[in-house]
C-alpha cells in the first residue's frame, strides 16, 4: 500500500493530467525495488521486454552490481579530517 501511495504521490505532484505509462513503469520499477527484488525483476522482464536471454542477464548483472556498490557504501566510515 505504501508502495503505490508513493508512486501515486509522486505523479500528481507532477500536475500532470496525463502520464506516460512509461513513465509510471519507471515508479512502479523503483518501489519494487525496493520491496522486494524477485518481483522487481519479474515486472522488469515484461515492461523492459527482453529480447533474449543475454539482455536478461546483462540487467541482472547491472542490478547485483548496483546492489554491491549500495552495500559497500553502507558499509563505509566516514573519517573526520
Amino acid at each position: 500500500d505504501a508502495a503505490v501511495r508513493s508512486v501515486m504521490h509522486d505523479l500528481r505532484r507532477s500536475g500532470e493530467r496525463e502520464i506516460a505509462s512509461r513513465r509510471i513503469g519507471v515508479h512502479v520499477m523503483a518501489e519494487l525495488r525496493k520491496l522486494d527484488q524477485v518481483a522487481y525483476v519479474r515486472f522488469a522482464s515484461v515492461y523492459r521486454n527482453f529480447q533474449d536471454a543475454g539482455e536478461f542477464q546483462e540487467f541482472v548483472d547491472e542490478m547485483a552490481a548496483a546492489q554491491a556498490r549500495e552495500e559497500l557504501r553502507r558499509n563505509q566510515v566516514e573519517l573526520p579530517l
